[in-house]
């Protein structure tokens, strides 16, 4: 066989791998649920990787144990992990329970500065820009930022789309 029908052949093989990958993740985004996660900015640029936006995605506190309000026995302890929990929308929440075998998703919770209780997941979802794409991790007073995720029965969410809400204003952002 001549080295340039290797080439060809190992081009269409390739090319075969990334279209089914991308075939994979439009089929998961038509079957599994999206919600609207807002974020907690974590890097946003790493030279190994390129240009990208990694981000926190923020749960409700309450849902994490699967009652509300939290149980007496943790309530005086806000910092610190919820190891093996799976994640699932419930009324376009995204929201993390406690699962029964072990996961490798965890959730960290704080209490923040007005007393509530915040609660994300502890392993950053990464969204990816176009080189010369502003960053938009960087907001105004009173912005916060959203990330459109796709949430797949085992591992962590898929990022879609992100979006800045000013008040009751939601605006998803065109990146280029």
């Amino acid at each position: 066989m001549k080295l340039s029908r290797k080439g060809i052949i190992l081009a269409a093989l390739q090319l075969a791998i990334v279209a089914s990958l991308a075939a994979k993740y439009a089929i998961d985004r038509a079957r599994f649920p999206r919600v609207w996660a807002q974020t907690v900015a974590y890097d946003p640029d790493l030279p190994i990787r390129g240009r990208y936006l990694s981000v926190r995605l923020r749960v409700d506190a309450d849902r994490v144990y699967g009652v509300s309000p939290l149980p007496r026995a943790i309530q005086g302890n806000f910092w610190g992990d919820m190891r093996d929990v799976y994640l699932h929308a419930e009324n376009g929440h995204l929201v993390a329970s406690p699962a029964p075998r072990p996961t490798g998703l965890s959730v960290t919770r704080w209490k923040t500065r007005s007393g509530d209780v915040a609660a994300a997941l502890s392993e950053p979802v990464d969204f990816f820009l176009p080189e010369h794409a502003v960053d938009p991790s960087r907001r105004q007073a009173g912005e916060e930022l959203w990330v459109e995720v796709t949430v797949p029965k085992k591992g962590p969410p898929r990022p879609i789309r992100l979006a800045v809400k000013k008040g009751n204003t939601f605006t998803p952002l065109e990146i280029k």
